[in-house]
């Protein structure tokens, strides 16, 4: 009987042992997903990521999960190296007749137009047509904006933003700059920049004044902003047309073509007859042999 009992007491031994094994490897694996909670909530990485693409404000607040899924912040910082990597390449810049023009002789191609929109963003049917008629031809795009309109519609910036396209400053209130004094043109423009910025997490690199009118007041402080001032080489003269007049559509694409050249500059607004004619009028250009520049692939410094 002894014998059995020793081998009993022996077996139960055994036993307690391997359960203690086992229940102090499981404890890493219950408390790893804890730890990258707060790896991530101390990173911050979640919440100051997305102001640069405007996806955070987008989804009304700072990252509400933030650290409860791992996986998908992993996911998010994925998606930040991927554009940084894929940002364009500069290989054009502006001359002084507003053409885009490759930096180098034979460095890139020259049968591009740059495609520009002022005066938003005011209405949302709108700006998703136009948002869908650019992808559909593969095209970005600078939209020059106003800053209380941008007040007004902080929703439709933050969308043309996600979407790839530049922004560009074209002054706060949509005045004509060259005979205010200067302190006012300052305000004009920084008020745009700071606006801006706290909205999609970037201020604008290119500056277009109302009407083409900044003078020397308008070049000095796009200069101390660091911006690059244009108008354009190429103008639709849609902001002539009229809601009563007929054949807008086709007189628009007409006045595009008429002027078209290499590296145009191609200025048009977010107006009905604009959108309207838009889908006809990229794919005249491209039966043209036309492409469409990336605005990112300018170099604004080079341009200066």
């Amino acid at each position: 009987m002894s014998t059995k009992a020793a081998a009993i007491l022996l077996t139960s031994s055994l036993l307690l042992g391997a359960c203690a094994s086992a229940t102090e490897s499981a404890v890493p694996a219950d408390s790893s997903p804890q730890s990258g909670q707060n790896d991530t909530g101390k990173s911050g990485t979640a919440e100051q990521t997305p102001p640069s693409t405007g996806t955070d404000t987008a989804a009304g607040g700072k990252a509400p999960g933030a650290g409860k899924n791992e996986s998908s912040e992993t996911g998010s910082e994925s998606e930040d190296v991927r554009s940084a990597e894929e940002q364009p390449q500069k290989l054009y810049r502006m001359n002084s007749a507003y053409n885009i023009v490759p930096i180098k002789e034979g460095g890139a191609e020259k049968k591009i137009v740059l495609l520009t929109f002022d005066d938003g963003p005011k209405d949302r049917v709108m700006v998703d047509s136009l948002l869908n008629t650019l992808d559909k031809h593969g095209a970005k795009a600078v939209f020059f904006v106003n800053g209380y309109r941008v007040k007004e519609h902080p929703e439709l910036l933050k969308q043309i933003n996600e979407q790839g396209h530049m922004i560009g400053n074209h002054s706060y209130d949509h005045i004509i700059l060259k005979n205010e004094p200067i302190a006012k043109v300052r305000k004009q423009i920084k008020d745009v920049q700071e606006l801006v910025k706290d909205t999609i997490g970037t201020a604008p690199v290119f500056f277009r004044p109302p009407n083409g009118a900044g003078g020397d007041v308008g070049q000095q402080v796009a200069k101390e902003e660091n911006l690059l001032y244009m108008t354009w080489s190429n103008g639709s003269l849609d902001w002539t047309m009229k809601k009563s007049d007929p054949n807008k559509k086709q007189a628009l694409i007409q006045n595009v073509m008429d002027q078209l050249h290499p590296g145009s500059n191609i200025l048009m607004h977010e107006l009905p007859w604009t959108v309207e004619a838009l889908d006809e009028l990229l794919t005249k250009l491209e039966q043209k042999g036309y492409s469409f520049v990336d605005p990112g692939s300018i170099d604004t410094e080079a341009s200066k």
